[in-house]
């Protein structure tokens, strides 16, 4: 009787059959993406794989259609797939692994399988070195030479940056599967992932146990990774199939602590804290193994000891960035209760299906009860924003007649606001009279990205000298990989907004993030007050919350400065329009 196959295994398969698909070419390349989607789907699953199977819900996992689920289940009951049968009779063995050689084609591995048996990287480029490839038809000196300078080179496939929600679910993806290590004592995210950035190149993994180069072994038997850079018994660098590249360090229980610090700051912070360590004659030292599978990196007292022998304040993961954290912590002058997550009492910049949500108004707000909320803003688009479905006039009664009734069945308050256009001249899309009948205002610049400094400059200051108090949103309109932030003097901006009746929002929707941090760092010197938002567009892009409290951090900021972190009576009267 055949044993069913663990997620990780089925998802190898799939995996498998995405490469030999793409190997194809034609039309096979789209079915190729389904597979590899699928095969993502599998090892990210948080559910028991067999209750899922067992309850034919595979299909209502997004990107897992009737095909796919079918051959899902004949791997799980069968521990085979008749697509993967099939397609490794078509092709010689060893055709994945070598065809990510430049300049082999499937026919040229199929040839040099049957010539010399080779069906590795290692046994190709042995017979390379020993000169045995020169004298297979086809082939010749001059390739044998293309191979071994490929070879030598490592050329690998490209490895893009990841958003930090995408590099996040990758590093736990691989982190799960590490945990079904039986030598594996503690494993954790470390690098930009844990310090919050933006994007992530490399996502960096640290892990402890007694035989690190057994957890290097069995990291390389996760099913998505399509290429290894690099290995030794302590770290390898592998790239994954969507294109993301790990890094896992894997040390002895002893030097967990000091190596997840090591890992953890930027290459500039760590070199600047090792200098101090030297000036003042500190040594790390090893550390008591208590490491275990369920304690969290901010549990460790490890990183609060090394910077207080250092006679410094305790330094955030996600300040280690060399941008003055350092010196503010000799002085004692850097902020020690930063804004978490648990402070955030109520959910800002929420769109419905009366703009471009997706969900309705009772469901934003069912969904941000769940979350523990005390209260959620409604703020769809306004008129300008034809294109998003903007609220006109008269649709807003409509809008503002449904809140009261659903207010009536839910206990999280429901705020009737608006993201306002700032249209070209700085004015705000609805009239004086309906901006002041709102509780909230979000004031954002949606078209006309590439006005000069000096006019966008103007049109930016014009706006916040508005007299009804507004939420600056999503501050200097750039997308992340796709467009960056608009030109103005943010100096000159920020020096209004600090008298005038504005706040500034930091935005969470993992592809804007805005503001940077630096310039979050400048708005806080000047005193101005934040909202953390979610720019949530359904119910679960209310988990946006989270990178926006990332990004305030990174930014310095306390729980006081930010106005979403008050009580609902507080937070509607910090942020009433009409003063």
């Amino acid at each position: 009787m055949n044993l069913p196959l663990d997620r990780f295994a089925i998802a190898a398969a799939l995996q498998e059959i995405a490469t030999l698909l793409e190997l194809k070419g034609g039309t096979d390349r789209f079915k190729a993406r389904a597979y590899q989607t699928g095969a993502r789907v599998i090892a990210g699953l948080n559910e028991d794989l067999g209750e899922v199977i067992e309850n034919d819900r595979l299909t209502a996992r997004r990107g897992i259609g009737n095909a796919l689920a079918s051959q899902i289940k004949q791997l799980y009951f069968t521990g085979s797939s008749s697509v993967l049968d099939q397609l490794r009779q078509e092709f010689p063995p060893g055709v994945i692994e070598l065809s990510g050689v430049p300049g082999l084609s499937i026919s040229k591995v199929r040839t040099l399988h049957d010539a010399l048996g080779i069906t590795s990287i290692n046994e190709l480029q042995a017979a390379a070195e020993a000169g045995r490839i020169r004298n297979i038809k086809g082939f010749g000196a001059r390739t044998e030479q293309k191979i071994l300078e490929s070879l030598s080179r490592n050329e690998s496939r490209e490895v893009r940056r990841l958003h930090i929600h995408h590099a996040q679910r990758v590093a736990a993806q691989v982190t799960d599967y590490l945990r079904t290590a039986k030598e594996l004592i503690d494993v954790e995210a470390a690098g930009a992932i844990r310090r919050w950035e933006e994007t992530v190149g490399t996502a960096r993994l640290v892990a402890s146990a007694t035989a690190p180069a057994h957890i290097i072994d069995y990291f390389l038997k996760f099913p998505l990774i399509v290429q290894i850079e690099n290995r030794s018994d302590r770290t390898c660098v592998a790239v994954l199939s969507e294109g993301a590249r790990i890094r896992l360090t894997v040390v002895e229980p002893a030097e967990f602590d000091w190596t997840l610090w090591l890992e953890t700051g930027s290459l500039s912070h760590i070199s600047k804290l090792e200098q101090v360590m030297t000036a003042k004659k500190v040594k790390p030292g090893r550390q008591n193994a208590k490491a275990t599978r369920s304690r969290k990196p901010e549990d460790s007292s490890f990183e609060h000891q090394l910077y207080s022998r250092l006679a410094m304040q305790y330094i955030p993961p996600e300040l280690r960035e060399d941008a003055g954290e350092i010196e503010a912590a000799m002085k004692g002058t850097l902020p020690e209760d930063l804004v978490s997550a648990k402070d955030i009492q109520g959910m800002v910049h929420c769109h419905t299906i009366y703009s471009d949500g997706k969900n309705t108004i009772e469901e934003m707000a069912l969904a941000a009860e769940a979350m523990g909320m005390k209260y959620i803003t409604i703020t769809d688009h306004s008129p300008t924003a034809f294109y998003a479905g903007g609220v006109t006039p008269d649709r807003l009664k409509r809008q503002w007649d449904e809140i009261e009734e659903v207010q009536e069945k839910v206990n999280v308050k429901i705020l009737k606001g608006t993201e306002s256009d700032i249209i070209a001249d700085g004015s705000l899309d609805y009239p004086d009279a309906i901006l002041e009948k709102f509780d909230v205002i979000v004031a954002s610049i949606h078209s006309r990205y590439k006005m000069d400094s000096e006019k966008m400059t103007r049109r930016l200051v014009t706006a916040m000298r508005q007299p009804v108090f507004k939420i600056w949103g999503h501050a200097l309109g750039r997308l992340i990989q796709r467009r960056p932030p608009f030109e103005c003097d943010m100096q000159q901006v920020l020096d209004v907004i600090a008298e005038s009746n504005a706040a500034i929002e930091i935005n969470g929707d993992p592809y804007r993030l805005d503001m940077e941090p630096r310039w979050i760092r400048e708005a806080r010197k000047r005193k101005i007050k934040f909202v953390i938002s979610v720019d949530a567009h359904s119910t679960g892009a209310l988990n946006n919350v989270r990178y926006g409290v990332g990004m305030a951090r990174r930014g310095w900021l306390r729980k006081v400065d930010v106005l979403n972190t008050l009580s609902t009576k507080a937070f509607m009267k910090a942020v009433q329009p009409a003063g």
